[in-house]
């Protein structure tokens, strides 16, 4: 599978002449399966940089939500593939027990937030409550299970053949533990991480930030990569850099992450990085 990170920012959407370096959109991932599957992780305003949504041989696409939070959805409305009766698009999000994922979505896409309604979207729309277990999408087997943040909010792991991903960009891992990490079966999101080959995951916050904001639903460098470590994940990914930080705030939390990461590879998630999991291990910007 290749992956293209599209947008790696958090909370909401913010760039500046001292952000250049690591982007400003807000969460998304463009995935290629080797068949030609294409999977969009979530919808921030990342997602209008999507190659797919210009490419004409696209016959169906799906995009998986971790939740409904705004910097999650804002791209969405204007993803060109939703307005192509050509194509036909799945989107999955997690499961309520209360509510449609229609009438979520739909208090987003309708006035007076959104001009445009869910119906008014073109193409062969079908929508899905994520499950909490395994489902395949072309020849990509997807894990998905709740995670740790105010939502409901899911993680999922994604897995090709012999290679697999974790994506979790928004994840308060430690909440409650007064020593992480502790024991695996108490850890949320440790079986979609254990021995992935690429997790994708928050450190959004400083450890002042965290003791500020406990509860909010993020992590810090430190929890991700002792995380990671935790995981024995091959490379670790941080992700949903918060709006304020700055590309020398960002490489900072890079390195903390990286030393708290028992040996684990350690890059710093920004706008064009794209992964070829087939390939010979690298990463470069498209």
């Amino acid at each position: 599978m290749k992956l293209t990170l599209l947008g790696t920012r958090g909370s909401f959407p913010h760039i500046g002449p001292d952000m250049v370096r690591y982007g400003g959109n807000t969460s998304c991932i463009e995935l290629i399966g080797q068949d030609g599957t294409v999977v969009m992780l979530d919808a921030g305003t990342g997602i209008r940089r999507a190659a797919t949504a210009i490419d004409p041989s696209i016959k169906r696409m799906d995009i998986l939500l971790t939740h409904f939070h705004m910097d999650h959805l804002q791209g969405l409305g204007f993803f060109a593939p939703l307005f192509n009766p050509s194509i036909e698009v799945h989107i999955w999000g997690p499961p309520s027990t209360t509510m449609t994922l229609h009438s979520r979505l739909s208090r987003y896409l309708s006035p007076p937030l959104f001009p445009v309604c869910i119906r008014e979207f073109s193409c062969d729309l079908h929508l899905h409550d994520a499950p909490r277990g395994k489902f395949h999408i072309g020849g990509l087997e997807i894990q998905s299970d709740l995670i740790c943040h105010p939502g409901p909010t899911m993680g999922y792991r994604i897995t090709e053949g012999d290679t697999s991903i974790a994506y979790m960009p928004d994840h308060e891992v430690a909440l409650g533990i007064a020593s992480f990490p502790q024991e695996a079966e108490w850890t949320s999101g440790l079986k979609l991480a254990k021995g992935v080959d690429l997790l994708f995951h928050d450190a959004q916050y400083n450890e002042a930030e965290y003791a500020a904001r406990v509860g909010w639903g993020h992590s810090t460098p430190r929890h991700t990569g002792l995380f990671a470590a935790h995981a024995g994940v091959k490379r670790l990914v941080t992700f949903h850099h918060d709006p304020n930080h700055d590309d020398v705030t960002v490489d900072h939390l890079v390195g903390e992450a990286s030393a708290h990461a028992g040996g684990v590879s350690v890059i710093g998630g920004s706008e064009g990085l794209t992964f070829d999991l087939h390939a010979p291990v690298h990463a470069h910007a498209r």
